[in-house]
């Protein structure tokens, strides 16, 4: 298989949800600003995601994917059928008694996430939100579960789409609030579009798994599946799973109290932020990750030590190619971007600047954040879960320490520094792992690699900068389309400087393709 070919398969798709999700903000961004009834809708929806990213995406597929590929490589179609059945069953009934309780308990979960909104409107309207929401978990784990079953069997681009199903559903529910709700309850219809687009997302995967085989049958007996012996194998993969996942998560829900004790509208500004810091990093880090995870996982089932190593050394020269120009454009064009895509309606100057520190700060540790995506599967493949849960445990005291000598001085930017700031240690520590158990040994050539790209992005970066103190982006307001189009020809320029500069110092797309047997 082609790696790279694959892996801009799901980059097109990944970009496709990155843009309507782009459009997505801008219209939350015109119609709602950034306020405390969207601060409230921004922090309704974290909870959801918490457990989303902490259970599905998170612990589940990590214990989950590296299984179903030995028992694919090593066993008999029925026996990996039995597997994913029982799965199924299980996560199925875990989920509803999941829901019942999250919709029971929204009140305590916003006051563990949001305890500055106590005795304010926005607690009573981000319990009522949460409550409309919560569901979501439920569909999104079972997206989980189809996508890592789809992924085994190498159908990379459904699971790479469906996230575009949910942006549609919020434009789409974004546009009918302004006709058919009043605007105190205009908000509500976004947490109606969250549920439907979950929805969405798992019912768009049920063809590809009836394709290959593998729809799962569920039971109504969860206690006959939870006995199989594969399926408690999966349980007890996840135990020190959850622990790993769990220490990002809880940095996060640290992180979302912080923003909820901040001036209104600080955690909108971030969450505006976020979508421009996820663009490169979904389209790279989770692009790549979906594709090394099965790919380590078989090379391990076959004890293929070298192209182990190899996959790894691929995955990160191809990051660090993409990824450190995307965080030079973040640090460089950060008001310019941030004015183009969300300065219009009530998205106001004010919001533009505060949410462009963001955008900066995240710029400081992109190449961290992404990274962290590409090393967690060189432990994951070799169903090692302990070293990362040592490791997300020390990146969450110090993603902490860096929140108090941050925040009090860069509030919402102070957050998403200590995000970024935290990912780069927590890619050191993982780099050091990988390299102390031999799962990884770099290829000849990096400090050139590293030579070259450093000349490419100080030219890049000059460019940049140059643009960033001759255009004034607040000022063109009125003329939207104007300053996309000057927006583009800057990144345009920024683009064919940088990689015509590597082209002439002898970089090369053959060099980059990497074909996995």
């Amino acid at each position: 298989m082609n790696l790279l070919k694959t892996l801009a398969a799901i980059s097109s798709m990944t970009m496709l949800s990155r843009i309507t999700g782009l459009i997505r903000d801008m219209l939350f961004g015109a119609y709602f600003g950034a306020g405390g009834v969207m601060d409230a809708y921004v922090q309704a929806f974290k909870i959801p995601n918490f457990f989303r990213r902490m259970f599905a995406e998170g612990a589940f597929s990590q214990a989950f994917v590296p299984i179903l590929a030995e028992y694919k490589n090593q066993t008999s179609d029925q026996e990996v059928k039995e597997l994913i059945d029982h799965v199924a069953t299980v996560l199925v009934w875990a989920l509803l008694f999941t829901c019942v309780l999250g919709v029971l308990g929204a009140p305590l979960l916003v006051l563990m996430f949001s305890s500055g909104f106590w005795g304010t409107p926005n607690f009573d309207l981000t319990v009522n939100l949460t409550r409309i929401m919560f569901p979501y978990i439920g569909f999104m784990s079972l997206v989980a579960l189809s996508s890592g079953i789809l992924n085994t069997w190498r159908r990379f681009k459904i699971p790479a789409f469906t996230p575009v199903l949910l942006n549609l559903s919020l434009i789409a529910g974004t546009v009918f609030s302004l006709h058919w709700f009043d605007k105190a309850h205009q908000i509500y219809a976004l947490a109606v579009a969250v549920f439907v687009g979950g929805l969405l997302q798992l019912v768009i995967q049920i063809p590809s798994l009836v394709q290959i085989g593998m729809l799962p049958h569920l039971s109504m007996n969860p206690l006959f599946a939870l006995r199989d012996p594969k399926v408690r194998r999966v349980l007890r993969q996840m135990g020190p799973a959850v622990l790993a996942v769990s220490a990002t998560q809880i940095s996060i829900m640290i992180n979302s109290t912080w923003a909820s004790f901040l001036p209104a509208g600080s955690a909108s500004q971030l969450n505006f932020a976020d979508r421009l810091m996820e663009f490169p990093s979904a389209m790279l880090g989770v692009a790549l990750g979906t594709v090394l995870l099965p790919s380590l996982s078989s090379a391990k089932a076959k004890q293929d030590v070298q192209e182990y190593s190899a996959l790894l050394d691929w995955g990160l020269r191809l990051t660090f190619l993409l990824a450190l120009p995307a965080a030079v454009g973040l640090l460089t064009l950060s008001e310019g971007l941030t004015a183009t895509l969300f300065h219009r309606g009530h998205f106001d100057a004010h919001a533009v600047h505060e949410t462009a520190r963001a955008v900066a700060a995240y710029g400081v540790g992109l190449a961290g954040l992404i990274v962290v995506k590409i090393l967690a599967p060189g432990f994951y493949a070799h169903q090692d879960i302990r070293t990362p849960v040592k490791i997300a445990l020390v990146v969450l005291v110090v993603t902490q320490l860096l929140n108090l000598a941050f925040v009090p001085f860069f509030q919402q930017a102070g957050l998403a520094l200590s995000v970024g700031l935290g990912a780069c240690v927590n890619a050191a520590l993982l780099y050091r792992g990988l390299r102390q158990r031999a799962l990884y040994t770099p290829h000849s050539g990096w400090l050139m690699f590293f030579v070259k790209l450093g000349v490419a992005l100080s030219l890049m970066a000059g460019l940049a900068l140059f643009a960033s103190t001759q255009i004034d982006w607040l000022a063109l307001k009125h003329s939207n389309w104007l300053r996309a189009a000057i927006m583009a020809g800057v990144i345009g320029t920024c683009v064919l400087v940088y990689f015509s500069a590597l082209i002439a110092m002898g970089f090369r797309l053959r060099d980059f393709r990497k074909i996995s047997h």
